[in-house]
């Protein structure tokens, strides 16, 4: 099996700070913006997209928060996943635009998953998505606003997030 690094440490960072950037266009500024961390990585990239747009607008405090979606899954029929605490910000995501963040996009449903998870939380006046990686093959019709990076797959190819909270590196690995 041959491990491929398609993204390495600076390749990442320079992703993350244009994804802020686009964030902050698309929204005309970071009134009203929420940005919602899809557990395990998506919790670190959007802490990281977090201080970024806080560095880009200082006077700003960026909402944030971490989406848990566990609960809504379709496709962890059998397996057994530790369900991990949601937190919101205190103002709520009524209103707000909220954009969810995660590593790599799939299939579509952890989206899925996390928009119906959202609902039991609040009516956003807008949903977006912001991916690290978006390696395509969806089975739903979903589509990211903010793309890091794309990257054509195969099915049978694993593409790997690697972050320095929790792997201690930076990098994103194709392997297969």
């Amino acid at each position: 099996m041959s491990n491929r690094v398609v993204l390495d440490g600076p390749d990442i960072l320079r992703a993350l700070r244009r994804i802020s950037h686009e964030i902050l266009e698309a929204n005309e500024g970071p009134e009203n913006l929420v940005i919602l961390g899809i557990p395990t990585r998506g919790v670190e990239l959007a802490k990281r997209i977090v201080e970024i747009l806080e560095a880009i607008e200082p006077n700003q405090i960026i909402e944030f928060g971490i989406l848990d979606i566990t609960m809504y899954r379709d496709d962890l029929v059998n397996a057994e996943r530790e369900i991990l605490e949601t937190s919101l910000p205190i103002s709520g995501i009524d209103n707000k635009v909220v954009v969810l963040v995660d590593d790599v996009l799939f299939s579509g449903r952890t989206v899925r998953a996390a928009l119906d998870a959202l609902t039991g939380y609040g009516r956003p006046k807008q949903v977006k998505l912001a991916v690290l990686v978006d390696r395509g093959h969806r089975e739903l019709p979903i589509r990211p606003d903010f793309v890091g990076k794309n990257l054509p797959t195969s099915v049978a190819e694993r593409v790997s997030v690697q972050l320095l909270g929790s792997d201690g590196i930076d990098q994103v690995v194709i392997s297969g």
